[in-house]
């Protein structure tokens, strides 16, 4: 366990940039995240005015039409973590998981990124938008409830799983581990949103919206990460102390 911590620690060290670079970083991914929350405005936005129903109905049918077995397969995997009551422990298992492995920054991040659920919860309550009905588009029986916007599983994945990719990459130092569990993370959230729609369990405004907000939250928990472990790290061998 120790070599493990040990490993993740020098890592981090040998990621350290310099001073200027890594405010640079910082400037721009809080740019980036700003501009993520003006297109969740503007969605919020459309949807509360209910200027966007026809063209979520005709992005879903056309994406529904897509009938393989293999799809319907993936789609139907990479959605079940978000579901209850495996939703509700997966998220503190890895967190758990990162504090026995003495990793209690990242555990105390991973629980901060996992606050997506709660923005989620937050959300539906102000927009109280009706779910897809099996009228208008094709729905794949699950246990739903509550409002379809935003998207909860998006929402939620963006945060807790695009938190956990991001540590992988840079906490994983061999290349042979590293890249394939972080790209598959990565590749989870790309998956995540459009099999909402395609199981007719969300419209792709809520989908997009939740990738937006998702994203600028998780930019902002990552730059406070890093902000956080920088201060921790600053030694005389360290570039950023020089």
């Amino acid at each position: 366990m120790s070599g493990v911590v040990e490993a993740t620690e020098r890592a981090a060290r040998v990621s350290t940039v310099s001073r200027e670079i890594a405010l640079l970083r910082g400037r721009n991914g809080l740019a980036l995240a700003g501009v993520a929350l003006l297109a969740f405005g503007a969605i919020f936005t459309a949807v509360k005015a209910r200027r966007s129903e026809e063209v979520d109905i005709a992005i879903t049918l056309r994406l529904q039409a897509r009938q393989h077995r293999p799809v319907a397969a993936l789609m139907e995997v990479v959605s079940w973590p978000g579901f209850p009551p495996q939703s509700h422990f997966i998220p503190p298992l890895i967190i758990a998981i990162l504090f026995v492995m003495r990793l209690r920054i990242e555990a105390a991040f991973q629980l901060l990124a996992w606050g997506t659920g709660g923005i989620s919860t937050i959300a539906k309550g102000f927009v109280q938008r009706p779910r897809p009905l099996p009228e208008q588009v094709r729905v794949v029986l699950a246990p739903l409830g509550g409002s379809s916007f935003p998207s909860g599983h998006v929402l939620t994945y963006v945060g807790t799983y695009g938190f956990l990719a991001y540590l992988c990459y840079t906490l994983i130092s061999p290349p042979l581990v590293r890249w394939p569990v972080s790209l598959g993370l990565v590749g989870m959230l790309a998956v995540i949103g459009p099999s909402r729609i395609y199981q007719g369990h969300h419209w792709p405004t809520d989908v997009a919206a939740s990738y937006f907000l998702g994203t600028s939250y998780l930019i902002t928990v990552i730059a406070l990460y890093r902000w956080v472990r920088g201060r921790g790290q600053v030694t005389q061998d360290d570039p950023i102390a020089e």
